[in-house]
């Protein structure tokens, strides 16, 4: 388990935790799950830009205001717990050799919006094939 802390940033790159981790199998899948309620992982281009659209985006889909009826923690917490409904708590990547099967501008990243739990765990598991 890779434990996160996302007080600075609203996403990390886990692709060099997932690569390690997949590195000690051979073929098969790696499954990357958030067990966080207001979290999600996704994979993005980092670096581009792409990765600052992607959370620009997101805050203009879940603005911070008091529409919500999830109404503790923050102002606007209640988008928190929709994010998940548009960045997926949990993905699954092909590995071969070892290797996760990623894309050449392809990154793993965990997505966090919240600002009342910077705290994070990711849950790698592996299923050979």
């Amino acid at each position: 388990m890779l434990e996160v802390d996302t007080t600075r940033r609203r996403y990390v790159d886990l692709t060099d935790a997932v690569r390690s981790f997949c590195g000690s199998h051979e073929d098969g899948l790696c499954n990357i799950f958030v067990p966080h309620a207001t979290a999600g992982v996704a994979i993005i281009e980092t670096g581009a830009g792409s990765d600052e659209d992607m959370v620009d985006t997101l805050e203009r889909l879940l603005p911070r205001d008091d529409r919500y009826r999830h109404a503790h923690g923050s102002p606007g917490h209640g988008a928190d717990h929709v994010l998940p409904a548009i960045v997926a708590p949990s993905i699954t990547v092909p590995v071969s050799g070892g290797e996760p099967l990623l894309g050449t501008w392809q990154s793993v990243v965990l997505v966090d919006l919240n600002r009342d739990n910077p705290k994070r765990s990711v849950r790698l598991s592996f299923v050979g094939g």
